[in-house]
């Protein structure tokens, strides 16, 4: 199990420059990326970065969300609501209307089994695969006191039992930290 804080965030520019990413937690084999987390602001229509190879979800966490369009794709991103689409799509923001909202990635390997992503307060997982547990206020589950913004990462099999929301991710098959 792992418990990882704003402390252990990294920051970095988007891969199309227009504005900045933080990234929670990553899992890299043999030079290739596996699994990201990490947390955006949108704040201004416009385009989203391709990522050819990667499957992505993203969950809007705070502000109005978005319109997400492009390459045969129109999403509707609305707060607390899982949206993936393929890496490799040329998809802009589009209805920002000026309105910051922060949102939370995951972005995987097409390899993979795509990640479950739901936001609970009760989920029995199955047993096997890489769990993250992101803390949308102050909680304890596992046996953890998370504060808003944590992350927690463990194995399934995992019940997980809060007294607050939290947004999941599962991954089948993938072991992590």
């Amino acid at each position: 199990m792992l418990h990882l804080t704003a402390a252990d965030y990294t920051r970095q520019p988007w891969k199309n420059g227009r504005g900045e990413t933080t990234e929670l937690w990553r899992l890299d084999r043999n030079g290739r990326l596996l699994l990201r987390l990490s947390r955006a602001a949108v704040v201004e229509d416009g385009p989203f970065s391709v990522f050819p190879g990667i499957e992505r979800n993203l969950t809007v966490l705070s502000g109005p969300g978005f319109r997400l369009s492009g390459d045969g794709f129109d999403l509707r991103c609305d707060p607390l609501i899982p949206v993936a689409f393929p890496g490799d799509a040329a998809l802009s923001a589009y209805e920002t209307a000026g309105r910051p909202s922060e949102d939370f990635n995951v972005m995987t390997a097409c390899d993979l089994p795509k990640p479950r992503v739901v936001v609970t307060q009760d989920l029995c997982l199955p047993t096997r695969g890489l769990v993250a547990l992101f803390a949308l206020e102050p909680c304890t589950t596992a046996g953890v006191v998370l504060s808003t913004g944590e992350l927690l990462l463990t194995e399934a099999p995992l019940e997980v039992i809060c007294d607050k929301p939290l947004l999941v991710v599962w991954v089948d098959g993938l072991s992590g930290p």
